[in-house]
Order: C-alpha cells, then sequence, then structure tokens
C-alpha cells in the first residue's frame, strides 16, 4: 500500500481573548517531554504563536487518524500548561497590532529581512500532505497531472475565512496569503526531474529563494525522499476531516501514477486559467460553484462527484471508499471549516469562534 503522512500546523490561542501568544518554545518542549510524542513529531514554525506536528509514516488511515489525534492531544495538554489552547483554523481570527516574535532559527531570520511584512502576516496554518512516489521522475508527471485538481481540494479543505476580527468575504484567506510569496500558488509545468531541478537551482542561484523549504507551490516534490507532498489544504477542524484529505490525496496520486503508466495524455491547463480557477475555489470553498478540470464552471457538489468518481478506483484498491464517501456526506451536509467560521461568529461572535476552533481540535 503507498504510504502517506501528515503534517498539521496550529495556533496558539489566549483562550480569553482569542488573540495568538507567543509560546510556543515552551510549548513544543513540554510536549517533548512526556511519552506520548517525540521532538520529531513536534516542530518548529515561523512564528511563536505557531507549532507544527508530523506523523510518523503511514499505511493505513487508522495510523493517520490515531497519530494526529495523539499529537493535537499532546500539544493541547502543553498548550494548557502555558495558559493557551491550539486553534485548528488556517488564520486567526483575531491578530496582536504588533508582529508576534519569530522564532529564533537563521532561515526564519532571513526571512524576515527578506519580506517583514509577509512574515509579520505568516500566521496561517494547513495540513500537508506527503505521498510516497517510485521516484523523481515519477513524481514530475504526478505534479502535472493533480494541478487540475488542487483548487477542488482547496474549496474542500476551506477554513481560514476569518482576518483581523471580520469576514474576509474568503472561504480560505490563507490560500490568498500564501499567494504573495515570490514561488508560490500553483505548480508550473515540468518536462522533466531534470526540468524541475534545474529550474529550482535557477531559483537558488538567484537569491530569490534562500532554501528549497520557500517553494511555496500547492504541490511539490521533497527535497530528501520520494514523496509528493500536498499543501494546498487549510488545517482542518476535525481530526477525521484531515484523514480524509489525506485518503482524497493519497487516491489522487495513485490515480495520476496509473494514469501515467497507461500513456493517458496530460491534462491541457492553461497557467492563468489554473490560478483563476485556485482564486475562484479560495473565494467560494463549496459555497458557490467550481471550475471543473475541463475549464468549465459547475455547482460546487457536481465537481466534487466528479473529483471522487475519478479516485474511486484507487479509493476502492485501499478499501477507504466507505470512510470518504461517509466523510464527504459529512462535509456536505454540515458544510466546510470555514462554513462552520461563519456560523459561530453570526451566533456567538469571536468568543464563540475561538470555543470553535479550540474544542474541535481533539475531536476524532
Amino acid at each position: 500500500m503507498t504510504t502517506i503522512g501528515v503534517e498539521e500546523e496550529y495556533l496558539l490561542l489566549d483562550p480569553v481573548t482569542g488573540l495568538p501568544v507567543p509560546q510556543a518554545d515552551k510549548v513544543r518542549a513540554a510536549a517533548g517531554m512526556g511519552h506520548l510524542v517525540t521532538d520529531q513529531e513536534v516542530q518548529y514554525e515561523l512564528l511563536q504563536a505557531q507549532v507544527e506536528v508530523a506523523t510518523p509514516v503511514c499505511e493505513t488511515l487508522e495510523e493517520v487518524g490515531g497519530h494526529l489525534l495523539r499529537l493535537r492531544h499532546a500539544v493541547g495538554v502543553a498548550a494548557e500548561e502555558y495558559g493557551c489552547r491550539i486553534g485548528v483554523c488556517g488564520t486567526p481570527p483575531l491578530r496582536h497590532g504588533h508582529p508576534i516574535a519569530v522564532t529564533d532559527q537563521a532561515r526564519y531570520r532571513a526571512m524576515v529581512t527578506q519580506a517583514p511584512q509577509l512574515v509579520a502576516e505568516q500566521l496561517v496554518n494547513g495540513t500537508h500532505v506527503h505521498v510516497a512516489v517510485p521516484d523523481r521522475e515519477a513524481g514530475v508527471q504526478v505534479l502535472n497531472r493533480i494541478r487540475s485538481r488542487l483548487p477542488t481540494l482547496t474549496a474542500m479543505a476551506a477554513n481560514s475565512p476569518l482576518w483581523d476580527g471580520h469576514d474576509t468575504g474568503f472561504a480560505s484567506w490563507r490560500t490568498v496569503i500564501f499567494s504573495r510569496w515570490p514561488v508560490s500558488g500553483m505548480p508550473p509545468h515540468f518536462h522533466d526531474a531534470a526540468d524541475y531541478d534545474r529550474r529550482v537551482e535557477r531559483l537558488l542561484e538567484s537569491g530569490l529563494i534562500s532554501d528549497v523549504g520557500q517553494l511555496y507551490w500547492q504541490a511539490r516534490l521533497s527535497a530528501t525522499y520520494p514523496t509528493i507532498e500536498v499543501r494546498c489544504p487549510d488545517v482542518q477542524l476535525r481530526a477525521d476531516e484531515a484523514v480524509m484529505l489525506a485518503a482524497i490525496v493519497r487516491a489522487l496520486v495513485e490515480t495520476a501514477l496509473a494514469e501515467a503508466a497507461a500513456g493517458s495524455p496530460l491534462p491541457d491547463c492553461a497557467p492563468e486559467l489554473l490560478q483563476a480557477t485556485m482564486w475562484h475555489a479560495a473565494r467560494h470553498g463549496l459555497g458557490d460553484t467550481l471550475i471543473d478540470p475541463d475549464g468549465t464552471s459547475h455547482r460546487a457538489g457536481d465537481v466534487l462527484y466528479e473529483f471522487l468518481r475519478h479516485v474511486a478506483p484507487a479509493l476502492d484498491a485501499s478499501g477507504d471508499s466507505r470512510q470518504v464517501t461517509s466523510l464527504i456526506h459529512r462535509l456536505l451536509q454540515d458544510g466546510t471549516g470555514a462554513d462552520r467560521q461563519r456560523a459561530a461568529l453570526a451566533q456567538g461572535g469571536l468568543r464563540a469562534v475561538t470555543e470553535l476552533i479550540s474544542a474541535q481540535s481533539t475531536m476524532p
């Protein structure tokens, strides 16, 4: 079975004010002192109001879900020790009027010099899914074939509608914020692995990026492992929603590998259409229309069901169909994280949103 791994980024929030608090070093250390996690599983992030976790390599969805619940619990307990909570939202509902301290790492200090205002506003949190591929050549073929599906994933995972105390009008404001970096947004088409490496090397030599970690494409090759990393989803309110995304991303990668092996033609994706389609998905989530891979506008539910039909053989082969189908039905009934944040805001204001994004963090 194709292996997967998941990374999640969390905010650390004051339980009363809902504001981000710079306690990451303490929370990370406290989480790593217990028996539930290792140091490698709770990692540094750019700003001191953020913590990142990473599951081990997994084969089954049950493994992914179990690790995410374990890590969320460990970080949540550690956060409470220092008077804060973890918030599972793509952007903070509220921010301070002054920047949050940057984690004291050389690459993070360099980023402040490069783009101070972007760093100050980089309080964004995602779910990153890593899927094994046979080699880098196969990985490039996968990137070329999944690009047109990334907007639908973004719409499904939208969980960042609020910023500075108000509704931005976007379901995934995180997607907009991340698009401002020099190398970001939809990955381009690459001829092969050599082309990928050559173009990345030119970016490094030019000084436009300082390391491959600044390749902020919505999907990219790992620099160290034979994996594809899909980065477009916002962090999810519930762990099982992250599991659903992991299953769908794995099925999408496996479908692309099968298509490449069969010699199926590549999707014809104009870059300007892909960029606009991603913007549209971030704007509306599942609440309006989506643009299908052919560039045609349809109801969001119709595009989502066509997406599931596309990956259905891979989901069946891994035994994930029933679980994913159930979670998709719940998603369509309850709405995305963005929908639920907006409902909480309408019913109880920002305090209710803080309660939602904190309470959901440890739910299965």
